[in-house]
C-alpha cells in the first residue's frame, strides 16, 4: 500500500472537480465519499441535491474564521493511498477506516476534537484520495511535519493487519513513480511502459559507460529522443529534458521530462560526477592502492564480456571487503554494466536482461554516497560492452555472455546482501529481483555453449575422462559422486582437460574454484565450476571448433590479472538457485 502526500495547493474546489470528475482519461468510476471528518459531510457523488461547492464550503469554513493575514496561502492538503496490484479489492468501509487512520497518523485530525476538516473520495477500486483544509477548528495549524513518513509507517501496519502485500519501506532515494494518468495513457496508447519509465530506461542506457556530455547527448539523439538543453546566459549547460517523439499532450506538443525527475542520479550534475575521477581514487580503483594498467582496446563482443567478467568479480571483492562508499560505487556502476549488457544482448536473452537492468535501477541508489573512482573498472566494462557492439549469442560471444551473466548474478546477490545489512529494504528487494531475472537469462544463454562443452567432454578418450574423475574424487570427495551424475560433468571434464593443456595444474585450480563458495547444495555444481575454471585459467569461454583442437588452452594476448573471489556464506550462494 503506497501513500503519497501531494504538493499543497490553494484551490479546494479545483481539486474536488478533479476527484469527482471523469479523470484525465475517463478512468474515474463512481466517485463518492467513503469517510469524512464528522461522518456527515455531503457527498456530491451520490446525492444529486449536493454540489461540489457545498462540500468545498464545508471543508474551508475554518478559513473564514481567520483574519486575512492569518490565512495560509497553501491551505489544501492532498494525500492518495493506493493498494498493490495483487491486493484484493477493499470495501468502502475498509477504505474509510484507512482514511481515518491516515489523517490520525499524519496529525491532520489527531482525534482531539479540534482537528482539520477532511474528506476521503474513492473513484477507483484500488485507491482513495484524502483532501483536507490545513486549519484546525481552533484556528491553529496542524503539526503535519514529516506526514509522508508517518503515512508510510501506518500503511505498513495496515498491510499486516489486512493481509495485504507488504511494501518494503523506502528511504527517499527512489525514482518518482509514474502517475495514474501516465499509466492510463500508456495503456490507451498500447505502450509497454509509461513514457516516464521508458525515458528513464533509455537515458540510463545512454549514460552507461559514457565519458563526456557530447557522447551522452549523441546517444540520446541516436535513441530517437527529443532533447531540450537548459543553457545559462554565460553559455554554460545547466540541465536537459527529454521526450518521446510520439508522446504528446492535449495540445499535440511533446511531453518533456527533466533528467532529475526521471531519477535522482540522472540530473546533469549527478551524471557529471561519473566523469570526474579523483586522482587518489584512480590510483586505487581496485581497492588495492596500486595504479591500474590500461587494458587494450576492445576487439569484439567476446573480449568485452571477458573483461567485464573480471571487473565484475573484482567488484564482488570490494563490496564484501571495501568501505561503504566504495561498495556503493560498485553497486551503482553495476547498474551501468547491466544496462549495457541488456542493450547489446542477443534476442534470446534480451527480455530477461532488460528486466534485470530495469529493476536493479532501484538498487543502484541509497543514502550511502558513492565514492567515484572505485567504479572505474565497471564503468569501463560498460563502455566496452556498448562499443563492442551486439553479441550474436552463438559461439565464443555466446559463451562469454553466459559467463558474464553468471558473474553478474553473483554481483546482484552481493548487492542484495549489502543492502540488507544496511537495512535498505527496497534496494535489497530490487537486487534480489534482478538476480532472478539474471538467473533466467543465464539459463537461456548457457544452453548452447554448455551443450558444446558437454559434447567435447563425451569425445574425450576414456583414460582422459577417468583421470579427471579421479582428480575430482581426490579434490572434492564429498561432492564427486553428485557432480559425475550431473549432465554438466562432461563439460567440466572438457574444461579440466583445457586447463591441463594450457599449462595449469588442474588440481590447484579446482581446489581454488571449489573453496570460494560452498557447493554442497548447488543444483548444478558443474556449471559453476566450469565458468570459474575457465575464467581463472584465462581460457576462451568456448573453443572455436567442436573438438577444441584449434584453440584449446590458448591464452588471450592480454590476460587479466587473477581475481580473488570473496568467501561468503553458503546460504547466499546463488549457484544453488540454478
Amino acid at each position: 500500500m503506497i501513500p503519497r502526500i501531494h504538493q499543497q495547493g490553494s484551490n479546494t474546489l479545483g481539486l474536488l472537480h478533479y476527484l469527482y470528475g471523469k479523470g484525465t482519461h475517463e478512468e474515474h468510476i463512481d466517485p463518492h465519499l467513503v469517510a469524512s471528518f464528522d461522518a456527515m459531510a455531503p457527498d456530491p457523488g451520490r446525492d444529486p441535491s449536493v454540489t461540489k461547492k457545498d462540500l468545498q464550503h464545508l471543508l474551508d469554513q475554518p478559513l473564514s474564521l481567520l483574519d486575512a493575514d492569518r490565512r495560509p496561502d497553501k491551505h489544501v492538503w492532498h494525500c492518495s493511498v493506493r493498494a498493490a496490484p495483487d491486493d484484493p479489492i477493499l470495501s468502502d468501509e475498509q477504505w474509510g477506516d484507512i482514511a481515518r487512520r491516515m489523517v490520525t497518523a499524519t496529525s491532520i485530525d489527531p482525534g482531539d476534537g479540534a482537528g482539520c476538516r477532511w474528506a476521503a473520495v474513492r473513484h477507483a477500486d484500488d485507491h482513495i484520495h484524502i483532501i483536507a483544509t490545513l486549519v484546525r477548528e481552533d484556528g491553529r495549524r496542524p503539526d503535519h511535519h514529516r506526514s509522508g513518513k508517518r503515512a508510510q509507517a501506518e500503511c505498513r501496519l495496515i498491510e499486516k493487519e489486512l493481509g495485504l502485500q507488504q511494501v518494503a519501506p523506502g528511504d527517499g532515494t527512489a525514482a518518482k513513480r509514474a502517475t495514474s494518468a501516465e499509466r492510463h495513457k500508456a495503456e490507451r496508447e498500447g505502450r509497454e511502459r509509461p513514457a516516464r519509465e521508458e525515458l528513464r530506461e533509455t537515458v540510463r542506457r545512454a549514460v552507461a559507460g559514457a565519458t563526456s556530455e557530447g557522447e551522452f547527448f549523441d546517444r540520446l539523439a541516436s535513441a530517437g529522443l527529443l532533447i531540450r538543453k537548459r543553457v545559462a546566459p554565460s553559455g554554460d549547460l545547466l540541465g536537459y529534458k527529454v521526450a518521446l517523439p510520439d508522446d504528446r499532450n492535449s495540445e499535440k506538443e511533446p511531453v518533456f521530462y527533466a533528467g532529475s525527475t526521471l531519477a535522482p542520479d540522472l540530473s546533469l550534475p549527478r551524471i557529471r560526477e561519473r566523469w570526474a575521477l579523483p586522482t587518489e581514487a584512480a590510483a586505487s580503483a581496485d581497492g588495492s592502492g596500486r595504479e591500474q594498467p590500461v587494458l587494450p582496446d576492445v576487439a569484439g563482443p567476446a573480449f568485452a564480456r571477458r573483461r567485464a567478467s573480471a571487473a565484475t568479480w573484482q567488484a564482488l571483492l570490494i563490496i564484501d571487503q571495501g568501505d561503504d562508499g566504495a561498495a556503493a560505487a560498485q553497486i551503482a556502476a553495476a547498474g551501468e554494466v547491466l544496462d549495457a549488457l541488456a542493450k547489446t544482448s542477443a534476442a534470446h536473452t534480451r527480455a530477461e536482461l532488460r528486466e534485470a537492468a530495469f529493476v536493479f535501477e532501484r538498487a543502484s541508489r541509497s543514502h550511502v554516497r558513492a565514492v567515484r573512482g572505485h567504479d572505474r573498472a565497471l564503468r569501463q566494462a560498460a563502455r566496452d560492452l556498448v562499443h563492442s557492439g551486439p553479441a550474436l549469442g552463438r559461439g565464443e560471444d555466446g559463451a562469454t555472455t553466459a559467463m558474464l551473466i553468471d558473474m553478474a548474478f553473483f554481483l546482484a546477490i552481493a548487492a542484495a546482501n549489502w543492502h540488507a545489512k544496511k537495512e535498505h529494504a527496497q534496494q535489497a528487494a530490487a537486487a534480489q529481483q534482478a538476480a532472478e531475472h539474471l538467473r533466467a537469462a543465464y539459463q537461456a544463454a548457457a544452453t548452447q555453449p554448455m551443450a558444446v562443452l558437454r559434447e567435447r567432454g563425451r569425445r574425450l578418450a576414456p583414460r582422459v575422462r577417468q583421470r579427471h574423475a579421479a582428480l575430482l574424487q581426490q579434490v572434492l570427495p564429498e561432492l564427486a559422486e553428485q557432480i559425475r551424475a550431473e549432465a554438466g560433468w562432461a563439460a567440466l571434464a572438457a574444461t579440466l582437460d583445457d586447463v591441463r593443456r594450457a599449462g595449469h595444474d588442474p588440481a590447484v585450480l579446482l581446489v581454488d574454484a571449489a573453496r570460494r563458495r560452498e557447493l554442497d547444495t548447488a543444483d548444478s555444481i558443474s556449471d559453476v565450476l566450469v565458468w570459474r575454471l575457465r575464467r581463472r585459467a584465462h581460457l576462451l569461454a568456448l573453443p572455436a571448433s567442436p573438438d577444441g583442437t584449434a584453440t584449446m588452452g590458448t591464452r588471450r594476448s592480454a590476460p587479466l590479472a587473477p581475481v580473488t573471489q570473496p568467501a561468503t556464506s553458503a546460504v547466499n550462494d546463488p549457484s544453488r538457485r540454478r
